[in-house]
């Protein structure tokens, strides 16, 4: 009979020990992370600043990581179909989103009603970049219409309502949004033209259907440097370093335009339920590669300043920019059903 009860409590004791390492398998496995290629979903056209600055960042994690990140570039809706898909993705560290202004800062008060909640449904890493957008024209149009300034652009707009064409990135976007700024403060109309990106508005600013545009300034220094896009200003609150040369809107435009201010941020985020140690090594190794001279010198040439703080700071940023831009869009009356 000791033998027997010997035996079963040797039994019990090899299954709860049997129970234990199976338990301690996921706490093990997600130490390992990355164990496969990790994607960053783009939410716009190739070739737009968001897309250039997360094609920029993705090979410094797979070196880092020692596994491939990849851009996805998934365009629609102002940005909003792009940040569903990552929202609705598993919290597992392998799908993450490069957010801008637009998903989390402006699109919850200009839509009616989003598929996501940009507060609820994902876990803020770190500002890649802040930039501020650029005044830009078709340089042929500008010539034949005689406009060399923000108040040359004025007064023909006021002179000719409705013959102007205004290219966005699409609804929502802050180019969109800078633009509508714009027309609401120097009471001017340009007719609005909605794009999945950046770079295909680009393409039609350049061939001179379109005549207008507020674009991220990464994306249309180069155009401006070969003059086949006339820059008017800048529309941050300073001048870039990247175009001292280049007036701000509210410097150009006179009394109407005091205290326009319309920049772009561009950042990492992840999918709520994420691991908090994942978010924190993906900021860490972000943060590192935006100090380092090659990084930070490309960034600074095309007009961005590097980001990199923390998911802590990033997310009181998100509050700000929410309340911020709440604000404008009520101001500008602008509104997506």
């Amino acid at each position: 009979m000791t033998t027997r009860r010997h035996l079963l409590t040797l039994s019990a004791q090899a299954s709860v020990l049997a129970a234990l390492s199976w338990v301690a398998v996921p706490s093990h496995a997600q130490t390992a992370w990355p164990s496969k290629p990790v994607r960053i979903v783009v939410p716009f056209a190739p070739g737009g600043t968001t897309d250039i600055l997360a094609r920029a960042i993705a090979p410094e994690l797979s070196r880092a990581f020692g596994q491939t990140f990849f851009v996805e570039n998934k365009a629609g809706a102002g940005g909003n179909l792009g940040a569903d898909i990552v929202a609705k993705s598993p919290g597992d560290g392998y799908t993450l989103l490069m957010g801008t202004v637009g998903t989390h800062g402006i699109n919850r008060a200009l839509y009616s009603k989003l598929p996501f909640d940009p507060i609820k449904d994902f876990l803020p890493i770190t500002v890649v970049a802040g930039v501020p957008n650029v005044m830009v024209m078709n340089a042929d149009t500008a010539k034949a219409r005689n406009i060399n300034s923000v108040t040359d652009f004025i007064a023909y707009a006021k002179a000719n309502p409705a013959k102007l064409n205004m290219a966005s990135s699409g609804n929502g976007t802050s180019i969109h949004l800078a633009g509508e700024l714009f027309k609401s403060m120097s009471g001017t109309y340009m007719v609005h033209f909605p794009y999945r990106g950046s770079n295909p508005a680009l393409l039609d600013m350049l061939g001179g259907s379109m005549d207008v545009m507020f674009d991220n300034l990464p994306s249309s220094i180069p155009h401006i440097k070969s003059g086949r896009l006339k820059a008017l200003a800048v529309t941050s609150s300073q001048r870039s370093l990247a175009m001292p040369e280049l007036p701000t809107v509210e410097e150009a435009g006179g009394p109407a335009l005091k205290g326009y201010e319309a920049s772009s941020w561009f950042g990492l985020l992840a999918p709520a339920g994420t691991p908090v140690d994942v978010v924190n090594r993906i900021q860490q190794e972000v943060a590192k590669s935006l100090n380092t001279p090659a990084i930070k010198e490309k960034l600074l040439a095309q007009g961005a300043i590097p980001g990199g703080n923390s998911p802590e700071e990033f997310t009181k940023f998100i509050d700000a920019e929410h309340k911020k831009w709440a604000q404008v869009v009520k101001a500008s009356g602008a509104k997506v059903d």
